[in-house]
């Protein structure tokens, strides 16, 4: 089977053409550290591996490339790019209202583990926010849900050391209904549900954060 090479830009919102029907038609894995600083949380340190198919044209213009060669740094700023253009693809919640992120990730990077892309970094809140007595809760995720975005164990969600007596994490895995289930499987690859329907949040995990 022939692969086509294609940019890392536009690999990383589209599979391959013999991707098969039915949304999602990519994955990726997720980790997620809570970044906390002065009893505050600073951010979100995150760790998306891509599935083989999806990582084929990354690696593929990756070549031979050992780690720290400049080549994962051109690919690593392509993907994040398009992750930035999606606000990066995760909402994050405190009483009722979105926290905002910077612009721009304080770090990131790209490496390969096998034949898996994997990128790193660090989604910065643009104001830290308090700990104490708090409630957040967070979701990663592609809106239209070509890509299916999530965590394969809630261990996968993780504090600082030192703060598990503190604060609890919780990981919801929704249950969609038939009817959306069966939706989604009816879309072929160049298809896109509504916007307003909001397809790929209803399959969206979402991590809850409560603190004494």
């Amino acid at each position: 089977m022939q692969i086509v090479k294609r940019s890392a830009t536009a690999l990383f919102l589209a599979v391959l053409s013999f991707a098969a029907a039915a949304h999602p038609h990519s994955f990726i894995t997720l980790k997620t550290q809570i970044m906390v600083k002065d009893e505050q949380i600073t951010g979100l340190k995150m760790r998306w591996v891509m599935d083989e198919l999806t990582s084929a044209d990354l690696l593929y213009d990756a070549g031979n490339a050992k780690p720290g060669d400049e080549i994962w740094k051109k690919l690593a700023a392509e993907v994040m790019a398009n992750v930035l253009g999606q606000h990066y693809f995760t909402e994050f919640w405190h009483n009722g209202e979105k926290v905002k992120f910077l612009n721009r990730p304080t770090q990131y990077g790209m490496s390969r583990v096998d034949h898996q892309a994997v990128l790193t970094f660090i989604l910065p809140l643009a104001e830290p926010q308090p700990l104490a007595g708090q409630k957040y809760s967070f979701s990663t995720f592609d809106p239209s849900y070509y890509v299916d975005m999530s965590y394969a164990e809630d261990s996968d969600v993780t504090l600082p050391d030192g703060l598990q007596s503190q604060c609890a994490l919780n990981v919801n895995t929704p249950e969609p209904s038939d009817e959306t289930l069966n939706f989604a499987s009816s879309l072929d690859k160049d298809d896109a549900p509504p916007e307003d329907m909001d397809l790929g949040k209803q399959f969206a995990q979402t991590v809850t954060l409560q603190c004494q």
